[in-house]
This record gives C-alpha cells, structure tokens and sequence, in this order.
C-alpha cells in the first residue's frame, strides 16, 4: 500500500479527534497492527482484550489484514470491525486478496515456510508503513494468540518511553515472548537471566537482543526510523524468520530493546508443532483459558463477535457431579465456566457447609469420630469442615447407587485441569473398555505419598495401582464402587474422605483403622500422569481451605480454627510421611522455545 493511497484516510483524521476533543498532548497516538492468521478459537478474546484496553479509541487506529485462513477468521473480523471500526480515529482492512494455502512444503495451515514467513513481513512493513504515514506516536503489533488481558498494558509501555518494548506474557509452559540470548547466527541462546525474568524473580524492565509476537514501537526517534521487517537488513544472514529479521534491524540500527514484567500483562499461546493443525493449538487455547480463569484476570470474549456454539456433554459418563460450597461463588462459577470451555455438562452438588453442623445434627445423621483418628502430621481430630466433605461426598455415592450410574466423575471446585483434560480422559477411558479393566475408583488428582511404589497396569500405560494418597479433587467412580463405599457404613466411624478411601483399597499404613472396615477391596487406579492438580495450595496468598481452617468435629462454639499443622494441602507431586519434598505444579524447566 502506498502512502498516497493513505491520504484520503489521512485527511479523516483531524476532524474525528477534534471532534473527540483529544489534543496531542493527552496521550500518544498508536496503531493497532491485527494480522489475523487461522485464529477462529483465539480471535473473540484477542478483540475482546483490545476493546477492554483503558485507551482513548479515538488516539488508536486499527491496521487489520488477514492471512492464509481456513477457517472463519475473516468473517470475525468483518463483524467486529462492522461494530466498533467507527469508535477508532481510523481504520485501514486488508483482506487477504487470494487464497494462499497451502504454500509449497506447507505440512499445516500452522506451519511457516520461507514463503509464508516472506508474506508476513510484507505485512507487518505494510502496517509499519501505514502507522508512519499516519503520524502515529506507537505502533503495537499483538499476535491474535496473545491475550492482553491488563486493560492498563498501552499506558504502562508508553509511559516508559522506550524505542522498542514488549510486555511479558504467560503461557502454559516456561516460553514467552522474549529472548535473553541470541547466538552469532541468529538462534535462541539460553541464559542465566532468562528463568528468573520469566518467573519474576527480578522485575522491571530489562535490556534484552529480542522480542516477539507482541510489542510495542516508537515511531518518533531517528534510530527507530531505520527499522524495517521486508525486506530484510542488506547485511542479514540470520534464519529467515520476521522476529529474527526485526531484532537484527533493532541491532543494525542501534535501538535498544526491552522486555517488562513489573505487571501481569496476559497471556500467549503455546506454538504447535509443524506437522500439527488448527484442532491441536484450539485445544492449547483452550487450556490457557483455563489457567486464565485460576491465575486471573481471566480472558473474556467480545459480544460483537458470533462464536462456534458450544456442545457440552457428559464424556461418556452417566453423570458428572461437581461439589461446591454454596458460599463460595466464586470457585462454582470459575470450574463451571472451565467445563463450559471444554464442552462438558456437569451437575452442581451443594456441598454440605461444615459451618452449619453441630452435634445435634452430626448424632441426627448418625455421623460419629473413628476411634483414636488424629491428623497424620498435626495430630488434630476431624474438623467439621473434613465431616462436610466427606458427607457432600457420601452424598453423591448414595445418588450413583439410588439412580444405578454405571459411572460417574466426581470433581471438587478447586481443580486445576491439566492440558488437553478431556480427550485424555477420554482417551484412558475408551483404553479401560478396551482392556476389559475391572475396575471401581480412578483418581484423576490426588497427591501421591509412596509412588515409587506404585505398579502399572498392564495393557494400559495411562494408569496405575492406586497407592496410599491424599485429596479427592477428582476422580470417576463405578456403580459398584459407590456400593462397596456405602455398605462399609463410613458415618459411624468418620475420618477425612481421603483417608476413608485408601483404606478401602486397602493401601492405608494404619492398621488400626483399616480393621474397622472389611471388606477392604475397593478396586482402585489412577491415571498416571495425573490429569488434574488443585488450583491452590496451603500456604498460597489469600487462599483458604474451607475444610482446615475449621473447628473441631465436637465443638458447637462456633470459633473457626486454622489448622496450621497439617502438611497435606502443601505443594507436592507426593509427600512422604517424613516431610514434604518440593514441587511446582507447572512443567519442569526445560527448552523454553
């Protein structure tokens, strides 16, 4: 595009900002550079961030173009820029002219040859171009996979002033959105400071040789001016890539450029492989909106935009029961908008509020103390909250066996879901029919406290003999396992569930208490790796356990107690009786790209 075909839109712009009231002096004017690329399951939130940036829209311009889609991209982006393109000071749309799939050597619509790596910067010096004729302050090119969900991110990086900064983002694994090293040849270096930069160990803004797929461009300094993604520096030699290409036009032309992680800005997708498609990085994004949903802010959709309908349905099971204290809204709505993401339909069960028990209603349900139980580690009694977590749990066992559910998943509103949950379950389920498994409980999460000696299942690699474990965050369960639970008659001798369970495969150290219960043949699995963790851990700021931070099963003051002492709601792969080992619950380091 050339800058005479700009000046009709050019000769727009004094009247609209007039018009606004905005003078120069308020705040920079920035374009917005939207190249939206196959991104139908990303699009509606990426707008819907931009909508919510706290930014006079009539000191933005939109540059939007389009590239290489199969999918329903270009029709979004028609429809939202049909309802909000007139609130911008201007608007430039580049729809793609011509089909270009599949480029020659193309393996997906995801993977990026030489050709399609060539387009992208002609489109990205398209908008570059534009945003300099147009007189633009700023310019901010944002993958449509890279969610800003801080409506403060264009204040923060502009009032830094800086020829060229990116906000650090967060993603499902240990990549972002910067480098800390580069090599002579233009490859990723790793570095000392690349760790605890992105784990924000040290904060600010720091110096880095590059940044990528969201940034921000200053577009008022001499050394900024010589910066160019097509074509590349006549000196280039790196690999043949747009974000290679644009860090050795910053280091020719001697801008320095910076990363910050003073603030949580959002989020970026995790970048499938070549010979994946568009299913496999939908099911990525997904996942990051789960995690947005724990970690907050979340990520939230624009209304302008039409989305694929959702289909939830119950995987296969008879029923999918979520328990959930009526008190704690919050908690029910994030685990029903995660199942909502992943199309999952579940039933809501009240959680029976430990609070609101006291020894009147504990002896009318018949609910009495297992003789001699304390606390593995503090050496505490049951608290009323453990009563009404076993109850909330006994409660749905009675409903398996009163309505014959073949089986069911039962999920606490504290899970945090592992990448790619439900096809995983799926997945190990459509393998436990296969394999003709006789089974009665499978964890989907729990904490492990002996797992190394813990035994596959043969024919099957995604489980294990289930050993002694803590939590009963998730797991399914058969109609014959929610039989053999009720007939043990756990109310009259009460320990935390996830102490009642264990004994009841028959894996639990304590012999004393598993002599009260017989027969001990619960027929118990989990998956392994474990599909689900909690959201929090004891210890986590703000966070409150409604079933430690309780009083005694016995007492009817009515004080509420923080049971310190217990070291089962610590973070932890598992944890042996001796103590606590330490554990993330994200992925390990490993090659961040």
């Amino acid at each position: 595009m050339s800058v005479a075909s700009l000046l009709p839109l050019l000769l727009l712009l004094g009247p609209r900002l007039q018009a606004a009231g905005v003078t120069e002096s308020v705040l920079p004017t920035v374009v917005l550079a939207i190249l939206a690329r196959n991104a139908e399951h990303s699009l509606p939130h990426y707008l819907g961030a931009l909508e919510r940036l706290d930014y006079p829209r009539a000191r933005l311009a939109l540059w939007c173009a389009t590239d290489h889609n199969v999918d329903n991209t270009t029709e979004m982006l028609q429809e939202w820029l049909a309802a909000v393109g007139r609130d911008y000071a201007a608007v430039v749309w580049k729809p793609e002219e011509e089909a270009r799939w599949p480029y020659p050597d193309e393996q997906s619509p995801k993977h990026w040859t030489k050709e399609r790596h060539q387009y992208l910067m002609e489109l990205k010096q398209e908008a570059l171009t534009f945003a300099r004729a147009w007189g633009a302050d700023y310019i901010l090119f944002s993958d449509t996979d890279n969610i800003l969900t801080n409506n403060q991110t264009l204040r923060l990086l502009t009032e830094r002033q800086l020829p060229v900064v990116a906000p650090m983002l967060d993603s499902q694994t240990y990549y972002s959105n910067f480098w800390c090293g580069i090599t002579p040849q233009g490859y990723y270096r790793r570095t000392a400071e690349y760790f605890p930069t992105k784990n924000r160990q040290r904060q600010g803004c720091f110096r880095v040789p590059m940044v990528h797929s969201t940034f921000l461009v200053s577009l008022k300094t001499e050394e900024t001016a010589q910066l160019a993604f097509y074509p590349p520096h006549p000196n280039y030699t790196w690999p043949f890539d747009d974000i290679i290409v644009f860090a050795y036009a910053c280091q020719a032309a001697g801008v320095s450029v910076h990363v910050c992680n003073d603030h949580r800005y959002g989020y970026m997708n995790v970048a499938v492989k070549p010979h994946q498609g568009l299913e496999e990085e939908k099911t990525n994004f997904i996942h990051l909106i789960l995690e947005a949903l724990v970690d907050g802010p979340p990520m939230l959709a624009s209304a302008h935009v039409s989305r694929p309908l959702k289909k939830p349905n119950k995987m296969g099971f008879d029923e999918v029961f979520v328990i959930s204290l009526a008190r704690r809204p919050q908690r029910r709505a994030r685990m029903l908008s995660s199942l909502w993401e992943m199309e999952i339909s579940a039933q809501v069960v009240d959680a029976v509020d430990g609070r609101t028990l006291n020894s009147s209603i504990l002896k009318h349900l018949g609910v009495d103390l297992l003789p001699g139980y304390q606390d593995p580690y503090s050496g505490r009694t049951l608290t009323k909250g453990e009563v009404g977590c076993f109850l909330s749990h006994y409660s749905i066992w009675e409903e398996v066996a009163v309505r014959g559910l073949a089986k069911v998943v039962v999920f606490e509103d504290d899970v945090r879901f592992e990448d790619n949950f439900r096809r995983r379950l799926e997945r190990l389920m459509e393998d436990v029919v296969t394999q003709k498994l006789s089974w009665d409980l499978i964890y989907l999460g729990r904490k492990q406290v002996n797992p190394e000696e813990e035994v596959a299942v043969e024919g099957l690699p995604g489980l294990v003999v289930a050993g002694y474990s803590y939590w009963t965050l998730a797991y399914t369960l058969s109609l014959a396992g929610a039989r053999k639970l009720l007939a043990s008659q756990p109310l009259r001798r009460m320990l935390p569930v996830d102490e009642f369970l264990p004994i009841m495969f028959d894996q639990h150290p304590n012999d004393q208490y598993k002599a009260h219960f017989w027969p001990r043949d619960l027929q118990a699995f989990s998956a392994r790796p474990l599909l689900a963790s909690p959201t929090h851990y004891a210890g986590d700021a703000g966070w409150l356990s409604d079933t430690e931070t309780s009083s005694p099963w016995d007492d009817d003051s009515g004080r509420l107690i923080s049971w310190t002492g217990s070291q089962k709601t610590l973070r932890g792969s598992h944890l042996h009786l001796a103590g606590s080992s330490g554990y993330s619950p994200h992925p390990h380091p490993r090659d961040e790209l």
